[in-house]
């Protein structure tokens, strides 16, 4: 059933938040391993229908018509999708539900599961038991053994520097690996992403974990109607410990070879030897809010999946409103009943939509922002505005926050003059 459409101005409502980004090169990723082919060269010809036949039919599904652009033409990923994300309609897609091994995008499921469940102010110590599955050449943030950390600053890590380290030690406070696979999976089920299996908490390649581009948007438009995900995916750079930390998000910290997406606004990216390059982003241009997931493009060429990402975020902002979807992302399961999330409670989501309602962040956080465009040493130029979402509570809707369907009025991101 398609998503329901939403009418003039929504009661939530956003502020603007805003600090400028500065336009210099971003570090590599900590132990990005080199792209290799995916375990299979060719989609399979029959893959789930779920959000419309066409996106089970392998190759790319988009309905061109006098006055919509054409595709770019060099677009070399196995999978992608490109989404509205407000009223989840697909624009275009391109084996959108092939199966794939999902990298560190799979953290935003991680997220989406456990960043409810802890106040941000929340400190842990760190024993070894905490770090002793992170796997070996694992993305870390430099978690140490006996450290002292708020959850804040750990999720810190899991969204600018993709720590596996970061993710297990939430893990562990989730009561350990296990019982956070089993929950991220039942939360997969919930928001019908049925290609997902879950295996390792952290997107680690582990045998039989895959999801698809349809799944990993699913993901994401979940994430972002919670403020703190907003807020973390957003965030350009911060203080960790005694140094400063920055996203690995080229599209959204820059790079020597990408300049700064205009709109962009999060969401996640990874890279491992069997994913290849992954990312799902999310941009805003002209009241238009859209999702784009790439996965694992066979041109090996240096941040590839973001170029590619540009590109049909390009084409989905000269396309939407004039061709016809090709699909569309479901609602979560609760979202068509209009029961709870089983794998969050009323309480967690309540005590999530209060902590947004406080406006209350850690401090040295750097959300993606701007007014005028600064020169960096990696020539990217572009600085940009991305507001911060502040949710207003209406009495007990609380729990209908982070429920309500399509996305909410939240992610408005404006560029000054």
């Amino acid at each position: 059933m398609p998503a329901p459409k939403t009418t003039g101005r929504r009661s939530l409502l956003v502020t603007s938040a805003t600090l400028l980004s500065l336009s210099v090169t971003a570090p590599a990723a900590l132990a990005a391993p080199a792209p290799s082919p995916s375990p299979t060269a060719t989609p399979p010809a029959r893959m789930s229908t779920l959000g419309g036949a066409r996106l089970g039919q392998p190759g790319t599904q988009v309905n061109l018509a006098p006055g919509v652009p054409v595709l770019p033409k060099d677009l070399t990923a196995r999978s992608w999708i490109v989404s509205d994300a407000e009223s989840g309609q697909v624009l275009a897609a391109h084996n959108a539900h092939w199966r794939l091994p999902p990298a560190s995008t799979l953290k935003m499921l991680f997220a989406d599961t456990v960043l409810p469940r802890f106040p941000k102010g929340t400190r842990h110590k760190v024993v070894p038991s905490d770090l002793k599955d992170v796997g070996v050449g694992s993305s870390v943030v430099g978690i140490k053994e006996g450290g002292t950390y708020s959850v804040h600053d750990l999720w810190l890590g899991v969204f600018l520097r993709s720590g596996n380290d970061a993710v297990h030690v939430l893990a562990a406070m989730n009561g350990g690996v296990e019982q956070t696979v089993r929950d991220m999976q039942d939360h997969a089920e919930e928001l019908q992403a049925l290609d997902t299996q879950v295996v390792s908490p952290d997107g680690y390649d582990a045998p039989e974990q895959v999801s698809s581009a349809y799944d990993l948007t699913l993901f994401a438009r979940s994430g972002l109607q919670k403020k703190d995900f907003r807020d973390y995916c957003s965030t350009v750079s911060a203080k960790f410990g005694s140094r400063e930390i920055r996203n690995t998000n080229r599209l959204l910290s820059g790079d020597s070879d990408v300049p700064v997406y205009q709109g962009i606004a999060g969401v996640k990216n990874g890279n491992t030897t069997h994913a290849g390059a992954t990312f799902t982003g999310v941009a805003e241009r002209g009241g238009k809010v859209l999702l784009v997931t790439v996965m694992n493009p066979e041109k090996h060429e240096h941040n590839e999946v973001y170029k590619e990402t540009a590109k049909l975020f390009d084409w989905g902002f000269q396309a939407v409103g004039k061709v016809e979807p090709v699909g569309e992302l479901v609602p979560p399961k609760s979202a068509a009943t209009g029961q709870p999330d089983p794998g969050v409670s009323a309480g967690q989501d309540a005590g999530q939509a209060a902590g947004q309602a406080s406006g209350s962040g850690g401090s040295g956080a750097k959300p993606a922002a701007s007014g005028t465009a600064a020169s960096g040493s990696g020539g990217a130029g572009i600085a940009l505005a991305v507001a911060g979402g502040l949710l207003v509570l209406l009495g007990g809707a609380a729990f209908l926050v982070n429920r309500r369907w399509p996305l909410p009025d939240l992610m408005r991101r404006r560029t000054r003059p």
